[in-house]
């Protein structure tokens, strides 16, 4: 069995295989093929039963306790827990939305058997999205830990909403959206909960992410984590081990069937990121009310995500190439025209203490941000037509830098 040091290793040397045939555009030679085909072999793991889904992918059953999660060294004697111990006020109900559509999760009819838990099959698509997404995450850590200056943003705009206080976790529902983006482009949204500065910098996020190359513009779940600021660490969906998958029918990765259309009905995902208590610390990521899987606390430390998040933001990322026009976000509309054009971001509680009472922030509190604010925004409204104070952001694009 590959190590897992040996398994960074791998994971590093097939990220910069892609890096030089990507700035070559050439397809990866027959050596550096083998070297992708090792990791994908590994992280891969052998499944009970395996379904396919309409648009392709291969979803596998895998016993819960062989997956990728426990080859992390601080993992290796770790007890799976199936469940948070409190789950009531972190449950978000399916209809608790008076404007949002139905579950938009394309299902087809899929749960793997009970002891196995539901993984999407890695594929070097997702490789690649990896290494463009800590991309993408090393620079927002940088820029907040420095809190703007002088960081080198190139290719990579957001317009977020955050709240920068000690935090527990929290909720919120995202409106889903399909911006068009090109094969070298994605375009996000999430929710993320972070704290520490440069490589004590340790956060977690998770939304709905458009990438065409993998997509092919459709909209999917994905989950991202990091434990020193991109360093070493930063884990796209179940790529490599730390995220503990619980779930038998939402695995990372999956598709959302339904998304919102401009002036038209809306749909949005309901998300928890939530540490449970002071015993066993452990991050949790509930969509709607399902308990999808965590982040052990021991893949923290206790300068970091150990004792809670300083910052917890929700919003929109774009990244682009130098030179191409950047894509649309959200809705590809600034949050000036409000609720059914322009994406948002409501229902939003905060837990203020572990395990505690969740309260909802006035959104007077929330302090926006936008990198770009002439291609992206980020606005607080509070529109009748919303349930609950929203953030609106998002915008056309078309910046180059």
């Amino acid at each position: 069995m590959v190590s897992f040091d040996k398994l960074q290793m791998l994971t590093f040397s097939v990220l910069i295989l892609i890096i030089v045939a990507e700035s070559h555009r050439k397809v990866l030679v027959e050596d550096n093929g083998r070297e992708l085909e090792r990791l994908l072999n590994y992280v891969n793991r052998p499944a009970i039963k395996s379904f396919q889904t309409e648009l392709g992918d291969i979803l596998d059953c895998i016993d819960i306790n062989k997956q990728l999660a426990f080859d992390h060294p601080m993992l290796r004697t770790h007890s799976v827990q199936l469940r948070p111990t409190n789950t009531s006020k972190w449950a978000i109900n399916r209809n608790n939305s008076k404007n949002g559509g139905s579950v938009p999760f394309g299902q087809d009819g899929i749960r793997c058997p009970l002891g196995t838990v539901v993984v999407k099959r890695t594929t070097y698509e997702d490789v690649i999205q990896a290494h463009r997404l800590k991309s993408m995450g090393s620079k927002y850590s940088r820029y907040v830990s420095s809190k703007g200056n002088n960081i080198d943003l190139t290719g990579y705009h957001f317009a977020v909403g955050e709240f920068k206080y000690d935090n527990y976790g929290g909720k919120a529902n995202l409106s889903i959206w399909e911006p068009e983006v090109s094969p070298t482009q994605i375009s996000s949204a999430s929710m993320l909960v972070a704290t520490g500065n440069y490589e004590h910098f340790q956060s977690i996020r998770a939304g709905w992410i458009v990438y065409q190359w993998l997509n092919k513009n459709h909209s999917r779940l994905f989950t991202y984590w990091t434990a020193d600021g991109f360093i070493k660490t930063g884990c796209f969906n179940t790529l490599c081990p730390g995220f503990v998958q619980v779930s038998t029918k939402i695995p990372l990765g999956y598709l959302f069937n339904q998304v919102s259309t401009y002036g038209g009905k809306q749909y949005e995902i309901k998300i928890s990121i939530f540490q449970q208590d002071s015993k066993t610390g452990d991050w949790w990521l509930v969509v709607f009310d399902e308990n999808v899987g965590y982040w052990p606390k021991s893949l923290f430390t206790e300068d970091g995500l150990v004792h809670g998040a300083s910052l917890i933001s929700y919003g929109g990322e774009v990244y682009s190439p130098v030179k191409e026009k950047s894509p649309h976000m959200g809705s590809g509309h600034f949050p000036i025209e409000g609720y059914l054009r322009a994406a948002y971001v409501n229902g939003i509680e905060v837990a203020d203490e572990i395990d505690g009472k969740l309260s909802k922030p006035p959104i007077s509190t929330v302090n926006p941000l936008s990198t770009t604010p002439n291609c992206y925004k980020a606005e607080t409204k509070s529109d009748s037509k919303v349930p609950y104070d929203a953030i609106f952001y998002g915008g056309p694009g078309g910046c180059t830098l």
